[in-house]
């Protein structure tokens, strides 16, 4: 026997009744007709009361027999079997597994803080009871595995400017991240029977050590990017207004009074601060 088997003991408040009654009318009968030998049905009644199997909801009692697989009972009820049978409880339930905060290397090296919030179930209560010393241990264990190897497959963010463009990040890239825990984890906790229903990222930060010079690092990039956008936009609000002046014949500009033009567009759309605008009453020489 190497996978579950499911099975359906007798029902156990027929048997109940039944075994009150063995207990009680033996009892009965032995102290009215001085019959000693009823005493024997008795103790057979009594041995049958710890046949009983309770099965709550979402929950399973896995069968022995002298270190025999019997089978699996899932549906919940009371019922009654074999008073040597040994009864071991699996649940069933979704359980949820918050894992500690890891110091991994990502895929460039730089070592990042990272934990998973894991969703998990028993489906196969033979491979959970059998084929793993415990299963709740083995959930954990190789979650945090799972997590080490993810985070060592992929960079913390992008760093196009050091020619590491990669598509999949573990901060930008939530989803497509989760979908390779998940089947990481579904991989490895196969062997217990156990279903992932949700594997998601539930921290994630740069190291202590080189937190601050990463948003550094993150602040001049974005300074960057932000100063690229003012200066490009600039350009073109200059270009179009020196091709405005032009078509709509304003004012005829030389080069040099272009260059001045344009420096002075230039120095007040890039300005941080507003621009001081300064009256020539003269020429543009004087």
């Amino acid at each position: 026997m190497d996978s579950e088997k499911i099975i359906k003991p007798a029902n156990g408040y027929l048997m109940l009744a039944v075994t009150l009654a063995l207990f009680f009318g033996s009892i009965f009968i032995t102290f009215n007709q001085k019959q000693p030998i009823f005493l024997i049905i008795t103790l057979l009644a009594f041995i049958g009361l710890f046949g009983f199997i309770l099965v709550n909801p979402n929950t399973s009692k896995v069968v022995l027999l002298f270190g025999k697989y019997v089978g699996t009972i899932k549906q919940n009820g009371l019922y009654w079997a074999n008073p040597l049978y040994k009864k071991k409880t699996v649940s069933l339930r979704a359980s949820n597994f918050d894992s500690e905060r890891l110091k991994v290397n990502d895929k460039l090296g730089n070592p990042v803080m990272i934990s998973t919030i894991l969703v998990w179930r028993v489906t196969d209560t033979y491979k959970a009871a059998f084929d793993v010393d415990n299963y709740e241990n083995f959930v954990r264990v190789q979650t945090d595995a799972a997590v080490r190897k993810l985070a060592s497959m992929y960079p913390y963010d992008n760093f196009a400017d050091e020619g590491h463009d990669e598509d999949i990040t573990l901060r930008s890239s939530v989803n497509e991240v989760s979908e390779a825990l998940e089947k990481e984890l579904e991989e490895r906790l196969s062997i217990a029977g156990i279903e992932v229903l949700e594997a998601r990222i539930g921290y994630l930060a740069y190291a202590q050590e080189i937190a601050s010079a990463m948003l550094k690092r993150q602040q001049a990039t974005a300074i960057i990017a932000a100063r690229h956008k003012i200066v490009q936009g600039a350009v073109d609000m200059v270009e179009m207004a020196l091709e405005q002046l032009n078509k709509k014949q304003i004012v005829e500009l030389d080069e040099e009074r272009k260059a001045a033009m344009v420096s002075n567009l230039l120095i007040i759309l890039c300005g941080d601060k507003e621009a001081s605008p300064v009256l020539n009453t003269g020429t543009l020489n004087h």
